[in-house]
This record gives C-alpha cells, structure tokens and sequence, in this order.
C-alpha cells in the first residue's frame, strides 16, 4: 500500500529551532510533546483519528525521547487548523512542541494534514499532507512518527518497520519453531509457516520485501526465500553443516554464509542471480556469522584464528582481513550497523553475555546489555536501536524462556517485544516502501 506525501506551507517554514534533541548522549530528558487528535467531521474519521492518536503518542513515548502529555492538561482539546495555536496555553501545560492536524475520509482514501510546531519560538517546524487507503491508517501513524522524530532528532525514524523473528512454543523436548512476522510496535503479528519443520536464523532481504532463513526439513539444512508480499516462497540450495543464516548484501543480490566443508567453516558468498558460490575466507578453524557493510564493500565475522572468538573485518576488494576486537572474553555475531559507523556483538565474560558495540575500528567499545543470556543483535533502521533476545537465571536455578528485547544503542529505555509466544532471532527490516 502506497502512501502519498506532499508539503503545504501557510505559515513561514523555518529550517532550524530550538525544539531539537542532541540523541548523542546517554542521559536526556524526554521532550513534552502534545499530540492532539486530528480534526474530524464524522464518526468513521473519529474512530481513526483516535487511532492514529494512539499510535503516533505510542511510538514516540516508546522511543525514551519524548514524553507524551496528558490530554487532562490541556485547555483545548482541538487547534483550528489553518490558525496559530494560542502559545500562551501550551506553554504552560510545559509542552515544547504540539502536534495537530485534521482528516477526512473521500472515496475510501484517507486524506490527513498535519502540523508540528515549536512551542517556545512559535515556529511552524513541518506542515505535510498525507494519503493513502482507509485500511493502510496504521501505517499512515508509522510515516506521521517518523517526520516528526526525524524533524527533531535530526536523524530518520524507524517506526514504519517490522521484524521477522523465531516464535517457540511447546516443551523443551519438543519445541516448535515457526517464522513469524511483526510491526516494531508488536502489532500486526502473523506467523509464516505453520511449524511442521523448523525454521531458524531470519534474515531481511534490504531491497526487496524477501525473507531468507533456515530450515531443516528431513534434517537437511536448506535455505529459504519468502516473498513476504505474495507468501510464494522458494529453496534456494541444500547446505550440509551451514552453522549460521545467510544474510544478504546491501543491493540484495548477494548472500553471504558461513558453510562447513571437510571438517572447515568458512564464509562463502552467493550470487542470487546464477547461485555461484565464492568462497572468502581460507582457515583451517572456524570462521563464521557474517555481516556486510552498508557500502557492501567489506564484511565482519568472527573468528577463532588467534585462539578463541573475535571480531574481524574483510576488505572484499583486497581481501585483506583485520582483527577488530581485543577486549577479554568470546566475541560473537557481528552485525554492522546500517549508518555504517558501528558493529554490534554479543560477548561471554564471566559467565555473562553481553550486547555491545563497537566502532568499526574496534576503538569506543561499550557494552548496552548484559544478562544471563543474550544473543541475536539486529538493528533499527536508521542505527538508533538494537533488538536481541535473552533469558534470564532465576533463584534455584530455572532459566526464563527467550523473549525478544529492545533497547537503545546508549544503554537506555530497555522494553520488551510483545509477542504471543516466546521470541528469539529477531531481524529488523528495513523502513517500508
């Protein structure tokens, strides 16, 4: 479903404002947003409005950036839309910035204006009009959140995105793996497939609304191909002793892998055009769990070349290959980040693993999470946040079963994922077309 975006200015438009978050560092107060339904003249764009409210108000409180005002402190419930808002009210409530609009509904397409204006200056910050269909609305709240998150961070939004993930029910004995799919915000949750073989390890195609994961049916590893938009899905090959999912390169063309041959693990690149293997790395030890650059120009992975798990960097121009991390402990799964300036990674230390990045030149290590077990980084799209997954140990010894987390790349604002069953792998896609 497309949805159409359009500027409309009927007061100055200013470029630059006091409302602005520095997101760089790890403590901040939240900024007092006001965010108003949207006027509406009739029930059925009543109902969505509300709607809309609710998500908009939902994704932004979530993100620890803002903090959402109770509608109880407001003098007016409702600004008039082609009106300045009377500042003075608003002040007082301590919002620093207001968000309202209006929407109607024409011929079963939502129409929706909206504005977002720095209180304390009484400037005008965005003025856009949106459409799209009746029954896209929530995702219509995805694209409002990320205008005004992008408009006063400074950096893209991530709301309009989903995750493919491993849902696990049943007994330990007999645990049921299904691929299932959900909005960052735990709505809209469908399942896959149907559990009859396992699935692990998913991975987002970034050009196109494709899935690929492991599957061992007839315990014969194979690799899928998930066409998310018509569920037409394909074997792409057998890979006896692959030990991690592919994951795809920045144009989607490729995959790289880690496969074990002759008693050897090392990374391999596919191209999806002809399904040409090429293999990268030449160690007689394990090299494995891959991720590209965003430029596609180098990979990660890790290694146990000098002696036990650490972080590696390839040029796959030259081939030439750097060890990145030097810290105490295992490093694992490697993931860069899609701003290209960091890597996230698991580590065990002490009995503990822990979620950190790292700059890609191994310098600025920092750790965000730690537990009894984490594992599975993947990243926000626009590099701000890192979901995982992770159990707990609980007095007399019983371990929590996996649930997926999210928190950002500071170490701040930790939630959980809701899902319906318990979640791990997770694999955060890209913003939706």
């Amino acid at each position: 479903m497309k949805i159409l975006l359009g500027l409309f200015f009927l007061f100055p438009f200013v470029c630059s404002s006091e409302l602005r978050i520095d997101i760089t560092q790890g403590n901040m107060d939240p900024i007092p947003l006001a965010v108003l339904k949207f006027n509406t003249a009739d029930n059925e764009s009543k109902e969505i409005s509300s709607n809309i409210n609710s998500v908009i108000s939902g994704n932004l409180q979530k993100s620890g950036l803002f903090s959402i005002l109770p509608q109880k402190l407001f003098f007016d419930l409702s600004v008039p839309f082609d009106k300045k808002p009377i500042f003075s009210d608003w002040k007082i409530t301590t919002a620093q910035g207001l968000v309202h609009g209006k929407l109607n509904i024409k011929n079963e397409k939502l129409n929706i204006e909206f504005r977002l204006w720095d209180v304390l200056t009484q400037k005008q910050m965005v003025a856009q009009k949106l459409t799209t269909e009746k029954s896209n609305w929530r995702r219509i709240a995805h694209v409002i959140s990320d205008i005004i998150y992008q408009r006063i961070t400074g950096e893209s939004g991530y709301f309009d995105s989903r995750l493919v993930y491993i849902s696990e029910s049943g007994p330990k004995s007999n645990r049921k793996k299904r691929l299932a799919i959900i909005d960052q915000d735990g709505a809209n949750h469908k399942f896959l497939t149907d559990g009859s073989y396992l699935a692990l390890t998913p991975r987002f195609s970034p050009a196109a609304q494709e899935v690929a994961y492991l599957s061992y049916n007839n315990t014969i590893p194979r690799i899928f191909l998930l066409d998310l938009e018509t569920g037409n899905q394909k074997i792409l090959g057998d890979f006896p002793g692959m030990t991690f999912s592919p994951r795809y390169s920045p144009d989607g063309k490729k995959l790289v892998m880690s496969l074990a041959r002759n008693g050897n693990t090392d990374i391999y690149e596919m191209n999806l055009s002809n399904q040409k293997m090429k293999r990268l790395t030449f160690y007689d030890g394990i090299d494995t769990a891959p991720s590209y650059s965003p430029d596609g120009d180098f990979i990660t992975f890790e290694s146990d070349r000098s002696g036990s798990q650490k972080i590696y960097i390839m040029n796959l121009k030259t081939k030439k290959i750097k060890r990145i991390s030097f810290g105490k402990g295992k490093y694992a799964t490697p993931v860069w980040s899609p701003r290209g300036d960091l890597i996230a990674f698991t580590k065990l230390l002490g009995g503990e693993f822990y979620i950190g990045v790292m700059y890609t030149d191994g310098k600025g290590e920092r750790v965000v999470y730690k537990s009894y077990l984490v594992e599975g980084p993947t990243w926000s799209p626009n590099g701000r946040v890192i979901a995982f997954y992770n159990q707990n140990k609980l007095s007399g010894g019983r371990i929590t079963d996996p649930k997926i987390k999210m928190i950002d790349l500071t170490g701040i604002n930790l939630r959980e994922l809701v899902t319906p069953s318990d979640g791990s792998d997770p694999a955060w896609s890209g913003l939706l077309p």
